[in-house]
């Protein structure tokens, strides 16, 4: 039996920071660490007090943890970075909520004595004989000690403490990975031996002006040791305990959601009649209405448990290869029990659920990175980028239009609210079409297993609604996943979507929200036009309205589609013309032979990661780049840090054409993979 431990975590959003900057504003971004070590990091926004973020995150951690930490940083583009604040949960604290941690949390100050990190092997025994009385104790090694120097290293050296005594170790310079094998003896007077006290190991990182640094310590009850065979064993390293003090808010706050499940995880035969039933369900369903493991499923579950359990059902049939039978058995349920079309898939349901999580699960699914994603990416990223390229003043809305915030626009005065409205629609009007015009272009580009679902979804709104007044019934039913459920959050938060490396600023978000709800209205057929609240989005409404036709011409054409040409097992992408997954700045290595990653042998240079190669250049304008096709790639891992005394390296092996081996050392600032 298989233990399995996962974190989920949401960092929604910030409120009432600081300023860092001169500016009186602040450029904040957060680092996850767990137990210490950095295991995520949100982007930078910038210029702002009250940020948002909105980022998710699924850790899988093997062998547990103890605690979960989120720092807010300040980014400088000269100097270190400031420290804002931060919030640690402890893993009990964590598991003590059933549904998770959902709430607003105020910042504490960072105390670098609390910083620590790292294990230390020691060996301790209580040595009694007629002659005297000692505590042995062998300091062997210490491993993953938090760097304390500006070289990202330290000088660790231990101290044993017990009552009055003390004794320490030698200095090993310049290691987060010391290595001492030393004995340390103290020795106790007889009455020391009824003593309830703990024996403490420190360590500290010596420094030769100022004082030390602490780096940890254990404590041990002095009782243990009256005990046989001598304790032995690796420790984890504990800050010094003093009490994180809430500052009452004067740092901020952040807006966390987590949760922790934790798994027993049997062999796969024990899990084979369930897959049998679930498989029977949509295999040879006698009727829909008739009682199945499907059907019970969706009667037990919770609206809260509704969302992962349909991720879980999404991925249980894309591995049998039955994901379109099984959301066509969801829908036609979904369809035949709702009577008024326009409530049509507007609940929570199994269906719904699982019709949204089978498009998100399908940027995840491939060996690489996963159809919907490259589908996504083909078709928005390049207005998406023009967007943030632009950097707009658009506002539509006379409530919120400033003046003093738009570029000059004419050479004859100040600008007025008419010609920042005017400017704005027509700028909206571009964006839209061009948004439009690659969406319904893009049949052939879409994943033929989505098509599929759709079609079904399609055949089941038509045989329910077959009313000459619910002739829109079967659009609106598709265009309300593809429209209002994919293409729309997209562009509402490109970041989430790795559309973008950075989240938009103010003036850009704005425009991003303007576009997706222009979007939902171009998905619900421009049928809601005129009836909401906001009736300063009119100007864009006759570009809506002359786009329902052609959506309505793609829907026909996405759908017609052979079923038979899509085959399931395994379910895998064919990839599309290269898309890139990721880029920027990162240190790269070359391996000639065995020698050690010296700084000056690393070079700055900046990569595409893409569907198809891993590439370089001196600059992201440079001509010349170096590529490596992913099919030549042969392993890529984690180097230890203890190797080149380096945070974040890893390796990438390649083949060349002749069957040689190369290794390439790459080193980012926070984890890039």
């Amino acid at each position: 039996m298989a233990k399995n431990t996962s974190l989920y975590f949401r960092i929604v959003e910030g409120r009432n920071l600081p300023a860092k900057d001169v500016s009186g504003t602040s450029d904040p971004y957060c680092i996850v660490k767990v137990d210490n070590e950095v295991v995520a990091r949100t982007a930078t926004v910038w210029k702002n007090l009250s940020p948002f973020w909105g980022e998710e995150y699924t850790l899988h951690l093997p062998m547990g943890f103890h605690s979960l930490s989120f720092h807010v940083m300040d980014e400088d583009t000269i100097g270190h970075d400031d420290v804002i604040g931060k919030i640690t949960l402890s893993k009990e604290a964590i598991g003590s909520q059933a549904k998770g941690l959902d709430c607003w949390l105020n910042l504490t100050k960072v105390d670098p004595d609390e910083e620590v990190q790292g294990e230390i092997h020691l060996s301790l025994e209580l040595l009694k004989d007629t002659e005297k009385i000692s505590l042995r104790c062998q300091v062997i090694e210490a491993r993953d000690l938090a760097p304390r120097d500006i070289s990202g290293t330290s000088d660790p050296f231990t101290r044993v403490i017990f009552n009055n005594h003390s004794a320490e170790t030698s200095i090993i310079k310049k290691t987060r990975f010391p290595h001492w094998g030393e004995t340390l003896e103290l020795e106790l007077d007889p009455e020391e031996l009824s003593e309830e006290g703990a024996v403490t190991v420190e360590v500290w990182d010596w420094d030769m002006v100022g004082k030390n640094d602490f780096l940890g310590k254990v404590e041990i009850p002095f009782a243990c040791l009256h005990k046989t065979p001598p304790l032995e064993g690796w420790f984890r390293l504990l800050p010094l305990g003093n009490n994180e003090v809430d500052a009452g808010g004067k740092l901020g706050a952040l807006r966390l959601k987590v949760r922790l499940v934790e798994d027993r995880i049997l062999p796969s035969v024990y899990y084979q009649p369930l897959i049998h039933l679930l498989v029977e369900s949509v295999i040879s369903p006698t009727e829909v209405e008739d009682s199945s493991a499907l059907t019970m499923l969706e009667e037990v579950n919770t609206v809260e448990s509704r969302q992962d359990v349909a991720m879980t059902l999404v991925k249980i049939y894309l591995g049998q290869g039955l994901v379109v039978p099984f959301l066509d058995y969801l829908n036609t349920r979904e369809v035949n029990h709702t009577t008024d079309p326009n409530t049509l898939f507007r609940s929570n349901s199994l269906s719904s659920k699982a019709m949204e999580q089978f498009m998100k699960v399908r940027r995840r699914i491939c060996c690489f990175i996963a159809v919907g994603m490259l589908y996504l990416h083909e078709v928005l990223k390049p207005i998406i980028n023009r967007i943030f390229d632009e950097k707009k003043y658009i506002e539509l809305d006379p409530c919120k239009i400033d003046l003093n915030r738009t570029r000059r626009i004419s050479f004859k005065g100040a600008v007025s609210e008419a010609e920042v409205r005017d400017s704005s629609v027509e700028m909206l009007q571009s964006y839209l079409t061009s948004i439009i015009e690659s969406i319904v272009g893009s049949v052939d580009q879409c994943p033929p297993v989505m098509r599929v679902a759709f079609k079904q979804l399609h055949k089941r709104v038509e045989e329910q609604f077959a009313e000459p007044e619910n002739e829109d019934v079967k659009y609106l039913a598709i265009s309300g996943f593809f429209f209002l459920r994919f293409f729309a959050p997209a562009i509402l938060t490109p970041k989430l979507f790795q559309l973008r490396d950075q989240h938009a600023d103010t003036r850009t978000s704005r425009t991003l929200l303007l576009l997706a709800k222009a979007l939902q209205s171009v998905g619900n057929l421009g049928l809601q036009l005129g009836h909401g609240k906001e009736q300063w989005m009119a100007p864009l409404h006759p570009i809506i309205l002359r786009s329902v036709a052609s959506v309505k011409d793609f829907l026909d054409k996405l759908i017609d589609i052979d079923h038979d040409i899509v085959s399931e097992v395994p379910q895998r992408a064919v990839f599309m013309p290269s898309v890139t997954v990721k880029e920027g700045f990162l240190h790269k290595h070359k391996a000639e032979g065995p020698q050690l990653l010296s700084r000056f042998a690393v070079k700055k240079r900046y990569f595409w990661l893409t569907s198809e190669t891993l590439s370089y250049a001196k600059t992201p304008d440079w001509q010349v780049r170096s590529s490596i096709p992913i099919q030549c790639v042969c392993a890529v891992e984690r180097v230890d840090e203890n190797a080149f005394q380096q945070q974040n390296v890893m390796q990438v092996i390649t083949q060349d054409n002749e069957g040689q081996l190369h290794t390439m050392y790459i080193q980012c600032k926070v984890h890039w993979y």
